[in-house]
C-alpha cells in the first residue's frame, strides 16, 4: 500500500489601498496566478479580498500544492519566504517576509480526485 503525501495549502496575506483593487487583481492575474498555474504540482489558487474599512483592503492568496517539492519549484529553496514581483512595491502597503504552509487533512474540493485522475 502506498503512502499518499498530504496536499499543502500555501497562504500569503498583505494589504493594498482599496482604490487599487481592480488594478492589483489584474496585475496578479498576469504575475502570481500565471506562475502558480504554470508550476508542475500546483493544483489551483484563489485570491481573496476583504475591505478593512480604513481605505485599505486585505489581500490573501491561497494556492494548493501536491508536495513541498512542487512549492520549492515555485518559491525556490527557502519555501517559507514570500515571493514578490517587480511592481509589488507600487501596490503593497506591507510586504511580509514569510508565508504559511498548512497540510490539508480534510479536503472536499476534489483536489485529490483531480490529482489521481491526471
Amino acid at each position: 500500500m502506498s503512502v499518499i503525501e498530504p496536499l499543502i495549502l500555501r497562504r500569503w496575506s498583505s494589504r493594498i489601498r482599496t482604490e487599487d483593487r481592480e488594478a492589483y487583481v489584474s496585475y496578479i492575474r498576469g504575475t502570481g496566478v500565471q506562475d502558480y498555474l504554470g508550476t508542475p504540482g500546483n493544483l489551483g489558487c484563489e485570491m481573496l479580498l476583504r475591505d478593512c474599512g480604513d481605505g485599505s483592503t486585505e489581500v490573501s492568496t491561497l494556492s494548493w500544492w501536491q508536495s513541498m517539492e512542487s512549492i520549492r519549484a515555485f518559491a525556490g529553496d527557502n519555501v517559507e519566504r514570500a515571493r514578490y514581483y517587480p511592481e509589488d512595491d507600487r501596490f503593497l502597503l506591507e510586504k511580509p517576509d514569510h508565508v504559511e504552509h498548512h497540510h490539508i487533512v480534510v479536503e472536499a474540493l476534489g483536489l485529490r480526485r483531480e490529482l489521481e485522475q491526471s
